[in-house]
């Protein structure tokens, strides 16, 4: 059965912007026609484009992008600090929806700023903020990430380390990204079912396109993957209404 799908995590690499080195890797180019052409079978409806650590504090290859795009496609910038809020009001205008802290790999503000700068942009312009992290560390994490407004957290978290804190907060309301299986260091449906028991909202399928860096790159069969974990009957939330409702989609978006 052919399901329609909002694709919640992916990256534009578009070498007419500025990329930044991060450990010595550059990515590959990866245009809106590259990602067009490799999702045109699975039925895509919108998606977010999420702003890597190459990227850096660089908003205008995120614009564009939103642009090439068009409807049903928003955005995750990396910003820093001392943004105006001007500036945030103009990215919302211009489809981003949150602010990532890429605590992974770097290339975006770090912890010290995680509580100030996503207080203040969830004030400014209703964006929540996206964290790139391994379930190391959220031990240390879960009373700061328990007072942010709205949070999500990519790849499913990493690592199956500290599952007791990540089902805490989910069950408090965190979303997670089913994202970057072949990158993942944990039993992906192991932590799918975990994750879908303790709030049904909560899982998001992202394709992580073009999967920079990791062991292998998305396959459709992914998403066959989190059909046999969860069965058929969840795809429907997983594939796409979960995304569409946290990404404030049009009339389909609840509240969250």
């Amino acid at each position: 059965m052919m399901h329609a799908v909002f694709d919640s995590h992916f990256h534009i690499i578009d070498p007419r912007f500025p990329l930044i080195s991060n450990n010595g890797y550059l990515p590959p180019e990866f245009t809106v026609d590259h990602y067009r052409s490799q999702v045109k079978v699975l039925g895509i409806s919108g998606g977010v484009v999420v702003s890597g650590s190459f990227q850096g504090f660089d908003q205008n290859y995120l614009v564009n992008a939103l642009s090439e795009l068009g409807s049903g496609f928003v955005g995750v910038a990396n910003l820093p600090a001392d943004i105006p809020d001007s500036e945030i009001e103009e990215l919302a205008f211009a489809g981003v929806r949150a602010a990532r802290f890429n605590l992974y790999r770097g290339g975006s503000e770090g912890i010290s700023e995680l509580l100030r700068l996503s207080t203040r942009v969830a004030a400014v312009a209703d964006m929540h903020t996206e964290l790139y992290v391994d379930a190391t560390d959220l031990d240390a994490l879960e009373p700061t990430l328990a007072q942010l407004p709205r949070v999500s957290i990519d790849h499913l978290g990493m690592s199956g380390a500290n599952r007791g804190v990540l089902l805490r907060l989910v069950e408090g309301g965190m979303r997670v990204k089913a994202t970057g299986f072949g990158r993942v260091t944990l039993d992906v449906a192991e932590a799918l079912r975990a994750i879908h028991a303790a709030n049904p909202t909560a899982l998001m399928f992202g394709s992580d396109l073009p999967s920079t860096r990791a062991r292998r790159p998305f396959a459709a069969t992914d998403i066959s993957l989190i059909a046999d974990a969860l069965g058929e009957s969840a795809l429907p939330a997983v594939l796409h209404e979960n995304g569409r409702s946290f990404y404030r989609m049009g009339s389909e978006a609840a509240d969250t």
